[in-house]
């Protein structure tokens, strides 16, 4: 059973979140030829504040965009 792990910024509408889970199953019922039902999906929607690149995190990063935006 093939486990496709998704981790996200949170943010989306439910309705992206289930394209995205249909998407990810189609690739992989596509790609490696295994049957749908036995695809599993694990989403998981991480806060701005929890997720960060180069020692600064999302929420900062756009705290400072707005900031430049605003200027």
């Amino acid at each position: 059973m093939p486990l496709v792990e998704m981790s996200l910024v949170e943010g989306r509408a439910p309705e992206q979140i289930r394209t995205l889970i249909d998407a990810l199953t189609e690739a992989v019922e596509k790609s490696i030829g295994v049957p749908r039902e036995t695809i599993a999906v694990i989403v998981r929607e991480v806060p701005a504040t929890s997720w960060a690149d180069g020692g600064r995190t999302i929420a900062e990063r756009r705290a400072a965009a707005a900031k430049t935006k605003a200027a």
